[in-house]
């Protein structure tokens, strides 16, 4: 009697799908998987706006295929390509979490890199191996670049870099600037070896603050970091990153990462096969990659003809704001900006998502009409 009363209600109500009836005694429920709740939040991300686009695609880049998603609830509104970080820790996963306003604004665009997420399972990883090194990289995300100017009718995007995507954002930026609406920098690499020193120094002392004995022992235990020869051992970044994240220099006071990466286990982009190769694309990716990486120097690259802006956390000692702030100081650009995100470390499109979203509209989509 009482289902049936409250059912003849329910027809009433005008929010009917938000009270959902009770079980009866002995009714079998469905089983609530990670497949449901994908598809849940996919249902919640739909684009489904006549004007706009939500595509997922492999796009042939360089003799590979390559992943890439494009969202936006109108394709007249400016493209924003944003390139990862890592290397190897694709974002597309994740994107779900920040993205969708940005959406309303921008033609947003994910792109897994060479070697990384969905596009580690489209290749060989035996014949992508050697290609992996930076100059690949970097004709890689000029392609995508090209691709998108020209599939979509554009003389200009905007490109927006994070952490190790900075260094082919801001080398666009320097050789293409003709493609460019602006570009925006988030965690901003300039010079990897004075970063890594820079944050390595931080951490340790942020260890000391806390009496933290095992975390200071290890620490200096790595020491000189980096090497006097100027290069980067992984186990070495592995120790320093363990500690640096613990004591809130990726995410501000929090001690972990998994509050973020568990988030691509719901994503509507990715199967399981693809979130096992997030994994098998990072060590592909870092290995190969970081003799190119801690070569990484724009010290003294500081005129560019595009706009310019940066946004950084104030606690990032992941790729450390004071050295991007010091370089910035020295930079000649038609436009220029700097943005300091109070209460963020290295992730602050997670960290302070709505402050990046009125930085994105006021400072960054003007540009898109001048």
């Amino acid at each position: 009697m009482f289902r049936r009363l409250l059912a003849a209600l329910l027809i009433l109500s005008p929010l009917p799908a938000l009270l959902p009836l009770p079980a009866l005694a002995g009714e079998a429920h469905p089983a609530f998987t990670q497949q449901k709740a994908r598809d849940l939040i996919a249902a919640v991300q739909k684009i489904v706006s006549p004007g706009g686009i939500d595509e997922q695609m492999e796009i042939p880049i360089n003799g590979t295929e390559q992943w890439i998603t494009i969202r936006g609830r109108d394709l007249n509104n400016p493209i924003l390509l944003f390139i990862h970080g890592g290397p190897g820790a694709p974002e597309m996963p994740t994107s779900w979490t920040f993205q969708n306003p940005w959406e309303d604004y921008f033609t947003v665009v994910q792109w897994d890199q060479r070697g990384s997420g969905k596009t580690y399972n489209a290749n060989d990883p035996a014949k992508i191996r050697p290609t992996m090194t930076l100059p690949q990289m970097v004709a890689d995300s000029e392609a995508v670049v090209q691709y998108l100017r020209a599939t979509y009718h554009r003389q200009k995007i905007f490109v927006m870099g994070h952490s190790w995507g900075t260094v082919l954002g801001l080398t666009l930026a320097e050789k293409h600037p003709e493609w460019l609406y602006a570009y925006i920098g988030m965690g901003q690499v300039i010079d990897t070896l004075r970063a890594e020193h820079v944050g390595y120094l931080a951490t340790l002392k942020a260890a000391e603050a806390v009496h933290n004995a095992k975390a200071v022992a290890e620490l200096k235990a790595i020491a000189p970091y980096p090497e006097p020869d100027g290069t980067l051992q992984l186990d070495k970044i592995n120790t320093e990153r363990k500690w640096s994240v613990i004591l809130g220099g990726l995410t501000y006071r929090r001690d972990s990462y998994d509050y973020y990466f568990n988030a691509s286990e719901l994503s509507p982009d990715y199967s399981d096969a693809d979130l096992k190769a997030i994994g098998k694309g990072s060590d592909l990716s870092l290995s190969s990659l970081l003799p190119d990486f801690a070569k990484t120097d724009f010290s003294n690259v500081t005129e560019f003809r595009c706009p310019i802006i940066l946004f950084e956390g104030r606690h990032d000692e992941t790729t450390p704001s004071s050295v991007a702030a010091a370089w910035f100081a020295r930079v000649h650009a038609p436009v220029k900006k700097f943005v300091w995100f109070e209460n963020s470390a290295h992730m602050m499109q997670i960290e302070e998502p709505g402050r990046v979203l009125v930085h994105l509209v006021e400072d960054v989509r003007p540009l898109a009409a001048k």
